[in-house]
């Protein structure tokens, strides 16, 4: 129905991103909101996919048509919803995700917070063959090696968003303390990096 929204990012929190256009504040679910609180008060357009259900019409946003192209996809496999396909593209790109589908890396998959053997190897069964790279993309960008107390604690609060555990969480935050992080989003790609190694 939508399939972007352009206006200025207003706000920025572990549960989503909100752009205002219009008088209107849309509050967009997006796989990691911190990635984009650099832009804060600056025009963006986002891609977006309206998905309706009886309790709810959720609005989910996304920085690349690709991005959204593949939460669509994943949407598609038997047993991922919305905030299984938002904490996978949360913590890697649609050609990390195409590359482990193509090599058949269920570990890989298996790295994401709700999936499962079951779930990631029928991941790699719905899609395998069916998805193509996106050869203009960036590549995957670093995680930073610094961290604040601050953001620290904002990067724990959205990977709980994102389905991760307290034990799991509990496990890398002294690790993400003894770091020099600049920012909640350099924490939050942190993160997800010691979680999936």
């Amino acid at each position: 129905m939508y399939q972007y929204i352009k206006g200025k990012l207003t706000e920025v929190k572990p549960a989503g991103a909100t752009v205002e256009t219009g008088g209107i504040g849309y509050l967009l679910l997006v796989p990691n909101p911190f990635r984009l609180e650099g832009y804060i008060n600056t025009d963006v357009t986002i891609f977006t996919e309206l998905i309706v259900r009886d309790d709810a019409h959720t609005l989910y946003g996304f920085t690349s048509e690709s991005e959204k192209s593949m939460f669509k996809s994943l949407l598609k496999v038997t047993g991922i919803g919305p905030k299984s396909a938002l904490a996978i593209l949360a913590a890697a790109t649609p050609n990390e995700i195409i590359n482990a589908i193509e090599r058949e890396d269920n570990a890989f998959m298996q790295k994401f917070p709700g999936i499962g053997k079951k779930s990631a190897s029928q991941i790699i069964l719905d899609l395998k063959g069916k998805l193509k790279p996106d050869e203009t993309a960036d590549p995957a960008e670093t995680a930073a090696a610094a961290a604040d107390s601050v953001y620290v604690d904002e990067a724990l609060l959205a990977l709980e968003v994102l389905g991760y555990s307290k034990r799991e969480l509990t496990r890398i935050e002294k690790k993400l303390a003894k770091e020099n992080i600049s920012s909640v989003d350099e924490a939050v790609k942190l993160g997800l990096k010691l979680l999936l190694n």
